[in-house]
């Protein structure tokens, strides 16, 4: 099944809007922890973990989209 260019860059513009949209989140959120720095080790995890999982869910919908030329 072929897909249009533009279509193509449409859904690959939401996914890099969505992936950017969640990386700025997990920014937040440590700036937010950061105030407790007992805990930094820990935050540093979860921050990491967190970025991790955005990446792949970045990657699988680049993945998920029709080639341009399929």
């Amino acid at each position: 099944m072929s897909v249009p260019s533009t279509d193509r860059q449409f859904q690959r513009q939401a996914i890099t809007e969505h992936f950017l949209t969640a990386l700025e989140d997990v920014v937040w959120r440590y700036r937010a922890l950061s105030r407790h720095v007992e805990h930094a080790d820990l935050h540093a995890e979860v921050i990491t973990a967190e970025v991790a999982h955005q990446l792949a869910v970045a990657r699988r919908a680049l993945h998920r989209l029709p080639s341009a030329t399929a």
